[in-house]
Formats: structure tokens, sequence, C-alpha cells
């Protein structure tokens, strides 16, 4: 008798289910352990010259897969609603970096320069792909402009966010941004991006073939660029420039940047008229700033001691954010199960949807 052996893809699968029943995100505890094995077991010497230029090779990568991914047509279907773009945009770009701005106010005592810059920094980042959409199909809502939205904001920070921290981050905390970094942003971000999309009619089907591989690239080139920051942030002695007491007052300040946003999409996206699954779109896609597009950026940005601790406030954030986010969705799809069941007509959460312009029934036949 045989004891069936498990694959690989269905033991990670097995393993991210069991985890995912007890609330904890596994890839969440590949960032903590990629910081604790940073911390531990930091690069040093040749290996850090290494993990440096691997680094900058991932980033590349990465970009490339983003432009390669990327359907014009999957940008297109949902650009109709432009009143939802523009709420989403406008929060991502114009509420969060006020916030920001509004935290570095804060005394040192309870926010250092360095971690309020690093503040700010997160406020300026494009929203997240892939979770918003997923927490947007997981609480039925508007797949395709939720899909549309997160492709903008993505496409939007390319350029918006490197602009917005030349002019905030400018003298800011001893950060410069120089033409040169400028520079290095459109080499090592534009470049690739825009080769993936020259060569997406080629690599494309691949890429949807090999969709695991893909994301072992994209979560695997996160992980490598927590463990060069943080391994640079330990030679320069990260942990003996920040406090438990900070890292407390850090966590709050996230928390309280993310309720403020989540509370305003809420209202605002209501008061404007917007129905259900539209609502659900611009509170999951306007609320979220992306990991994977802020660690290679701060890579380039700031100076290579100061990346550990610049990149700090934005990890927190990004847990922050999933925890309180999967929560939400869950709840959201419990009550579209619930209106469905009772006739009241849910939105499958798989299946996107063009929403019409509020206070319009459509034409009548």
């Amino acid at each position: 008798m045989t004891t069936p052996v498990l694959q690989p893809r269905a033991a990670l699968a097995a393993v991210n289910r069991a985890l995912h029943r007890i609330g904890i995100d596994a890839f969440i505890l590949l960032l903590l352990g990629t910081v604790g094995l940073a911390t531990l077991l930091p690069a040093t010497g040749p290996a850090a010259t290494v993990v440096g230029g691997s680094v900058n090779v991932v980033v590349g990568l990465l970009f490339f897969l983003y432009g390669a991914r990327l359907s014009p047509q999957e940008a297109l279907a949902g650009a109709r609603n432009w009143r939802l773009h523009l709420l989403i945009a406008g929060c991502t770009y114009v509420l969060f970096p006020l916030l920001g701005e509004a935290a570095r106010l804060l005394p040192d005592s309870v926010l250092p320069p360095r971690l309020a810059t690093g503040v700010l920094f997160l406020t300026l980042l494009s929203s997240t792909v892939q979770s918003s959409i997923a927490f947007t199909s997981i609480a039925r809502g508007n797949v395709a402009a939720a899909i549309c939205a997160a492709t903008f904001s993505s496409l939007l920070g390319i350029v918006l966010t490197p602009l917005l921290a030349a002019w905030l981050l400018s003298g800011g905390a001893g950060i410069q941004v120089s033409g040169g970094q400028i520079l290095d942003i459109v080499l090592q971000l534009l470049v690739p991006f825009a080769l993936g999309q020259l060569l997406r009619r080629w690599v494309g089907p691949w890429i949807q073939r090999n969709r695991l591989v893909t994301l072992v690239v994209d979560r695997g080139s996160i992980l490598l660029i927590v463990y060069s920051a943080f391994s640079e942030g330990v030679r320069e002695g990260i942990w003996s420039r920040v406090t438990v007491g900070q890292i407390l007052w850090l966590v709050a300040v996230c928390a309280a940047v993310l309720g403020l946003v989540l509370a305003f999409t809420a209202v605002a996206s209501r008061r404007l008229g917007f129905d259900r699954a539209d609502r659900i779109t611009i509170q999951f896609c306007g609320s979220k700033k992306s990991l994977a597009n802020g660690l290679p950026l701060a890579t380039i940005l700031f100076p290579a001691a100061s990346v550990g601790l610049m990149v700090l406030p934005l990890m927190l954030f990004h847990q922050i954010q999933l925890m309180v986010c999967t929560v939400l969705a869950q709840r959201w799809g419990r009550r579209g199960t619930e209106e469905a069941s009772s006739g009241g007509g849910g939105i499958h959460p798989g299946r996107p949807r063009v929403s019409r312009p509020s206070g319009r029934r459509g034409s009548r036949r």
C-alpha cells in the first residue's frame, strides 16, 4: 500500500487554507520571517553586494511582468464610470498625502522625523492591484471597475508617486530627490514596464499559463527587497534607533490613517449616490497602498542606510490593511449573500459588471 504524496502546489494550498481558517495570512508570516532573518543574519560583505545587485534585477523583472500581464482591453472595460475612478484617485493621491502631511506634525517623541517621512512616503503610493480586486470579489462588488481602478492607480503611480515624492520629500529628514534618481526610476521601472507591454503578445499567454511562477517571482521579489532593506538597516543599527514605544505609536498612526480613509470612502460613496457594488469597489480600491510598488521605489529614492526605517511604516500599514480589509470583505460578502438569497439581487463575486451612472435605471425597451 503506497502513501499518497502531496504535490508542492497542493501542499502550499493546503497550508494557506489552514492558515486562512485561523485568520492568518501566509505572506504576512513570510514578511515577518524575512525581517527576523535579516535581523539575525543580515547580508554583509560580498553577500550584501550580491543581494543589492539581485534587488536591481528583480525590480526590473517585477515591472516587466506588470507590463506583460496588463491587458489594455481590461483597462478600458471599466473606464466608463469616471466618477468612481475620480473618487478613488482623489483618495489615493490627495486624501492620503494630506493625512501623511498631518502625521509629520506629530511631536518627535511620538513619531521621529524619519518614521514620519516613511508614513508620508507610504501615503504617496498607488493602490494595490491583486488585493483590491480580490477583496472586491469576496465582498461581491463591481469587479470590472476594480480591475480598471487598480490598473489606473498603478499606472498613474509610476509617474505621479515619484513626482509627489520629489515635491514633498525633498529636504525632509535629509532626503534629496535628484534628477539622477528620477532617471533611475525611468530605467528600473518605466523601461521594463514598457518592454513588457511591447512583448505582451508573445509572453502574455505564457504568463497566463504559468501563474504560479509569476506569483513566486512577485512575492519572492518583495521578500528579497525586504531582506536587503532590513539587512542594511541592521548593519546601520536600525533597531537601536527605534524603541518599542515608537513602534506602537507607528502602528496606531497607520491604523488611524487607514480608519480615516475607510470612513471617508464609505461616507463619500454613499453621499454621492453610488450603488452597493460601486461603494464596495471605492472602499477597497481607495484605501490600499501597494507594498509591491513601494519597496522598489524606496530602494531608489532613499539612501541604503535609511531604507529599512523608511519602509517600516509601509510594512506595518500593509499588514494592517490586509487584516482589516479581510474582515470587511467577509462582512460585505455575507451581507450580499443574504440579500441574494432573499431576492435582493447580490452581485456574483466572479462576474464583472459595468455600472451605470447613479440616478439612471437604464433605457427602457
